[in-house]
Protein backbone atom coordinates (compact mmCIF):
# COMPACT_ATOMS: atom_id res chain seq x y z
CA UNK A 1 0.00 0.00 0.00
CA UNK A 2 2.26 2.58 -0.96
CA UNK A 3 0.14 5.25 -1.35
CA UNK A 4 -2.09 4.87 1.45
CA UNK A 5 -3.61 8.07 2.59
CA UNK A 6 -2.69 9.82 -0.69
CA UNK A 7 -6.00 11.43 -2.88
CA UNK A 8 -5.18 11.15 -6.50
CA UNK A 9 -6.87 12.98 -9.76
CA UNK A 10 -6.65 10.62 -12.90
CA UNK A 11 -8.10 12.73 -16.13
CA UNK A 12 -9.40 10.36 -19.03
CA UNK A 13 -9.73 7.81 -16.40
CA UNK A 14 -12.68 6.16 -18.30
CA UNK A 15 -10.79 3.67 -20.60
CA UNK A 16 -7.75 2.77 -21.44
CA UNK A 17 -4.44 3.82 -19.76
CA UNK A 18 -6.69 6.06 -17.38
CA UNK A 19 -8.82 3.64 -15.40
CA UNK A 20 -6.21 1.07 -15.76
CA UNK A 21 -4.14 3.90 -14.24
CA UNK A 22 -7.33 4.59 -11.63
CA UNK A 23 -7.62 1.17 -10.34
CA UNK A 24 -3.75 0.98 -10.08
CA UNK A 25 -3.67 3.90 -7.72
CA UNK A 26 -6.71 2.79 -5.60
CA UNK A 27 -5.14 -1.06 -5.18
CA UNK A 28 -2.32 0.65 -3.90
CA UNK A 29 -4.47 3.27 -1.12
CA UNK A 30 -4.76 6.06 -2.76
CA UNK A 31 -8.14 7.86 -2.60
CA UNK A 32 -9.18 8.76 -6.80
CA UNK A 33 -11.39 11.53 -8.65
CA UNK A 34 -12.13 9.94 -11.63
CA UNK A 35 -12.21 13.23 -14.43
CA UNK A 36 -13.87 12.15 -17.86
CA UNK A 37 -15.55 13.93 -20.52
CA UNK A 38 -18.22 10.86 -20.46
CA UNK A 39 -19.80 10.26 -17.76
CA UNK A 40 -20.67 7.22 -17.68
CA UNK A 41 -17.59 5.58 -18.22
CA UNK A 42 -16.68 7.96 -15.98
CA UNK A 43 -18.91 6.51 -13.22
CA UNK A 44 -18.39 2.99 -14.45
CA UNK A 45 -14.25 3.54 -13.08
CA UNK A 46 -15.20 5.43 -10.02
CA UNK A 47 -17.69 2.19 -9.00
CA UNK A 48 -14.36 0.20 -9.79
CA UNK A 49 -12.19 1.99 -7.59
CA UNK A 50 -14.98 1.67 -4.60
CA UNK A 51 -15.17 -1.92 -5.29
CA UNK A 52 -11.39 -1.49 -3.83
CA UNK A 53 -12.07 -0.25 -0.73
CA UNK A 54 -11.24 3.37 -1.49
CA UNK A 55 -13.38 6.15 -1.92
CA UNK A 56 -13.86 7.77 -5.15
CA UNK A 57 -16.03 10.80 -7.15
CA UNK A 58 -16.36 11.36 -10.85
CA UNK A 59 -16.62 14.45 -12.29
CA UNK A 60 -17.74 15.46 -15.92
CA UNK A 61 -14.64 17.15 -17.03
CA UNK A 62 -13.61 18.57 -20.16
CA UNK A 63 -9.87 19.41 -19.98
CA UNK A 64 -10.19 22.43 -22.60
CA UNK A 65 -12.26 24.16 -20.19
CA UNK A 66 -10.67 25.89 -17.19
CA UNK A 67 -13.99 26.08 -15.25
CA UNK A 68 -13.95 22.08 -15.45
CA UNK A 69 -10.57 22.03 -14.32
CA UNK A 70 -11.04 24.50 -11.38
CA UNK A 71 -14.23 22.40 -10.62
CA UNK A 72 -12.34 19.29 -10.96
CA UNK A 73 -9.49 20.17 -8.74
CA UNK A 74 -11.98 22.01 -6.21
CA UNK A 75 -14.27 18.68 -5.99
CA UNK A 76 -11.09 16.14 -4.80
CA UNK A 77 -10.38 18.97 -2.24
CA UNK A 78 -13.89 18.64 -0.96
CA UNK A 79 -14.10 15.20 -1.11
CA UNK A 80 -10.74 13.83 0.15
CA UNK A 81 -9.56 17.43 1.80
CA UNK A 82 -6.09 17.13 -0.49
CA UNK A 83 -4.37 16.65 -3.63
CA UNK A 84 -1.64 14.46 -3.67
CA UNK A 85 -1.38 12.75 -6.84
CA UNK A 86 -2.48 14.40 -10.57
CA UNK A 87 -2.28 11.72 -13.36
CA UNK A 88 -2.64 14.07 -16.54
CA UNK A 89 -3.77 11.05 -18.72
CA UNK A 90 -6.82 12.33 -21.08
CA UNK A 91 -5.78 12.99 -24.81
CA UNK A 92 -6.83 12.26 -28.49
CA UNK A 93 -5.15 11.24 -31.36
CA UNK A 94 -6.48 11.47 -35.23
CA UNK A 95 -4.31 9.35 -37.99
CA UNK A 96 -4.27 11.60 -41.08
CA UNK A 97 -1.57 11.95 -44.06
CA UNK A 98 0.00 15.42 -43.19
CA UNK A 99 -1.43 16.98 -46.62
CA UNK A 100 -4.64 16.04 -44.84
CA UNK A 101 -3.82 18.01 -41.80
CA UNK A 102 -6.73 21.05 -41.29
CA UNK A 103 -6.64 23.75 -38.71
CA UNK A 104 -9.59 22.52 -36.91
CA UNK A 105 -8.24 19.08 -36.06
CA UNK A 106 -4.74 20.15 -34.87
CA UNK A 107 -6.41 23.18 -32.38
CA UNK A 108 -8.46 20.36 -31.33
CA UNK A 109 -5.03 18.40 -30.42
CA UNK A 110 -3.54 21.17 -28.79
CA UNK A 111 -6.16 22.06 -26.89
CA UNK A 112 -6.74 18.45 -25.18
CA UNK A 113 -3.24 17.36 -25.62
CA UNK A 114 -0.75 20.44 -24.70
CA UNK A 115 -3.47 23.29 -23.02
CA UNK A 116 -5.24 20.65 -20.84
CA UNK A 117 -2.07 19.22 -19.51
CA UNK A 118 -0.75 22.58 -19.00
CA UNK A 119 -3.74 24.09 -16.88
CA UNK A 120 -4.42 20.60 -15.31
CA UNK A 121 -0.88 21.07 -13.97
CA UNK A 122 -1.06 24.49 -12.35
CA UNK A 123 -4.74 24.24 -11.64
CA UNK A 124 -3.36 21.08 -9.16
CA UNK A 125 -0.14 22.76 -8.29
CA UNK A 126 -1.84 25.70 -6.62
CA UNK A 127 -3.53 23.10 -3.98
CA UNK A 128 -0.13 21.24 -3.67
CA UNK A 129 2.14 23.82 -2.92
CA UNK A 130 -0.08 25.24 0.12
CA UNK A 131 0.62 21.35 1.52
CA UNK A 132 4.50 21.84 0.23
CA UNK A 133 4.23 17.98 -1.50
CA UNK A 134 2.93 16.80 -4.42
CA UNK A 135 3.84 14.19 -7.71
CA UNK A 136 2.30 15.23 -11.15
CA UNK A 137 2.68 12.64 -13.62
CA UNK A 138 2.04 13.68 -17.55
CA UNK A 139 1.20 11.39 -20.15
CA UNK A 140 3.68 12.00 -23.17
CA UNK A 141 4.63 9.08 -25.69
CA UNK A 142 7.74 7.69 -27.93
CA UNK A 143 6.11 9.74 -30.69
CA UNK A 144 7.25 12.91 -28.52
CA UNK A 145 10.60 11.47 -29.02
CA UNK A 146 10.69 11.84 -33.03
CA UNK A 147 9.16 11.98 -36.10
CA UNK A 148 5.17 10.38 -36.70
CA UNK A 149 4.62 11.38 -40.55
CA UNK A 150 1.05 9.95 -40.02
CA UNK A 151 0.11 11.86 -37.13
CA UNK A 152 2.18 15.19 -36.99
CA UNK A 153 -0.38 17.27 -34.58
CA UNK A 154 -0.04 14.17 -31.80
CA UNK A 155 3.74 13.64 -32.37
CA UNK A 156 3.82 17.87 -31.79
CA UNK A 157 1.86 17.93 -28.70
CA UNK A 158 3.96 14.60 -27.21
CA UNK A 159 7.35 16.70 -27.47
CA UNK A 160 5.22 19.49 -26.31
CA UNK A 161 4.10 17.82 -23.12
CA UNK A 162 7.84 16.56 -22.53
CA UNK A 163 8.78 19.97 -22.26
CA UNK A 164 6.56 21.51 -20.11
CA UNK A 165 7.55 18.12 -17.49
CA UNK A 166 10.31 19.58 -17.16
CA UNK A 167 9.69 22.82 -16.90
CA UNK A 168 7.28 22.74 -14.51
CA UNK A 169 9.70 20.46 -12.40
CA UNK A 170 11.84 23.26 -12.23
CA UNK A 171 9.22 25.57 -11.34
CA UNK A 172 7.57 23.39 -8.77
CA UNK A 173 10.51 21.71 -7.21
CA UNK A 174 11.22 24.66 -4.19
CA UNK A 175 7.54 23.73 -2.98
CA UNK A 176 8.28 19.84 -2.58
CA UNK A 177 6.39 19.36 -6.20
CA UNK A 178 7.52 16.14 -8.48
CA UNK A 179 6.60 16.62 -12.11
CA UNK A 180 7.61 13.70 -14.54
CA UNK A 181 6.23 11.96 -17.74
CA UNK A 182 5.44 8.58 -19.22
CA UNK A 183 5.91 7.60 -22.90
CA UNK A 184 4.43 5.03 -23.84
CA UNK A 185 4.73 2.91 -27.03
CA UNK A 186 2.58 0.53 -29.16
CA UNK A 187 -0.42 0.00 -26.25
CA UNK A 188 -2.95 -2.47 -26.71
CA UNK A 189 -5.99 -0.48 -26.42
CA UNK A 190 -8.82 1.22 -28.54
CA UNK A 191 -6.20 4.05 -29.76
CA UNK A 192 -4.12 1.89 -31.11
CA UNK A 193 -7.38 -0.38 -32.98
CA UNK A 194 -7.78 3.25 -34.62
CA UNK A 195 -4.19 3.48 -35.71
CA UNK A 196 -4.53 0.04 -37.37
CA UNK A 197 -7.27 0.47 -38.99
CA UNK A 198 -6.51 4.10 -40.52
CA UNK A 199 -2.76 3.58 -40.65
CA UNK A 200 -2.72 -0.24 -41.57
CA UNK A 201 -6.03 -0.77 -43.72
CA UNK A 202 -6.85 2.34 -45.67
CA UNK A 203 -3.52 4.25 -45.90
CA UNK A 204 -1.55 1.30 -46.56
CA UNK A 205 -4.16 -1.65 -47.76
CA UNK A 206 -2.93 -3.98 -45.43
CA UNK A 207 -5.23 -6.96 -44.19
CA UNK A 208 -6.52 -6.21 -40.38
CA UNK A 209 -3.99 -6.34 -37.62
CA UNK A 210 -1.19 -6.55 -40.34
CA UNK A 211 0.55 -2.69 -39.29
CA UNK A 212 0.11 -4.07 -35.75
CA UNK A 213 1.83 -7.40 -36.20
CA UNK A 214 4.57 -5.26 -37.74
CA UNK A 215 5.04 -3.06 -35.70
CA UNK A 216 5.22 -5.44 -32.92
CA UNK A 217 8.09 -7.64 -34.85
CA UNK A 218 10.05 -4.12 -34.25
CA UNK A 219 9.27 -4.15 -30.15
CA UNK A 220 12.67 -5.49 -28.14
CA UNK A 221 10.51 -7.17 -25.48
CA UNK A 222 8.43 -9.11 -28.16
CA UNK A 223 5.24 -8.31 -27.07
CA UNK A 224 2.30 -5.55 -27.07
CA UNK A 225 2.47 -3.47 -24.05
CA UNK A 226 -0.51 -3.55 -21.64
CA UNK A 227 -2.47 -0.53 -20.36
CA UNK A 228 -1.15 -2.18 -16.52
CA UNK A 229 2.23 -1.78 -17.87
CA UNK A 230 2.03 1.78 -17.97
CA UNK A 231 0.00 2.04 -14.61
CA UNK A 232 2.68 0.29 -12.54
CA UNK A 233 5.49 2.58 -13.84
CA UNK A 234 3.12 5.56 -12.39
CA UNK A 235 2.38 4.67 -9.21
CA UNK A 236 6.23 3.59 -8.89
CA UNK A 237 6.65 7.23 -9.71
CA UNK A 238 4.04 8.73 -7.51
CA UNK A 239 5.46 6.53 -4.56
CA UNK A 240 7.79 7.69 -2.29
CA UNK A 241 10.49 5.11 -3.82
CA UNK A 242 10.44 7.69 -6.85
CA UNK A 243 11.34 10.91 -4.34
CA UNK A 244 14.31 12.04 -5.55
CA UNK A 245 13.17 11.67 -9.44
CA UNK A 246 11.66 14.32 -11.26
CA UNK A 247 11.63 15.91 -14.50
CA UNK A 248 11.90 12.81 -16.20
CA UNK A 249 10.34 11.56 -19.48
CA UNK A 250 10.60 7.67 -18.48
CA UNK A 251 9.97 5.44 -21.65
CA UNK A 252 7.72 2.65 -20.75
CA UNK A 253 7.51 0.81 -24.34
CA UNK A 254 9.45 -2.69 -24.60
CA UNK A 255 12.45 -1.08 -25.94
CA UNK A 256 11.13 0.30 -29.08
CA UNK A 257 12.81 3.46 -27.88
CA UNK A 258 16.06 3.99 -26.15
CA UNK A 259 17.12 7.59 -26.27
Amino acid sequence: MRLEGKAAIVTGAGQGIGRTTALALAREGADVLVAEVNPETGQKTAGEVRALGRKAVATRTDVTRLDDIRGMVDTAVTTFGRVDILVNNAGILKVQDIFAQNEADWDRTFAVNVKGVFFCLQEAARRMREQKSGVIVNMASIAGRGGRPIMVDYAATKTAVISITRSAALALAPYGIRVNAVCPGIVDTAMWDHIDEIWGMQMLGLPRGEQRRRRLQAIPLGRLEQPEDVAKAIVFLCSDEADYITGQALNVCGGLEMD
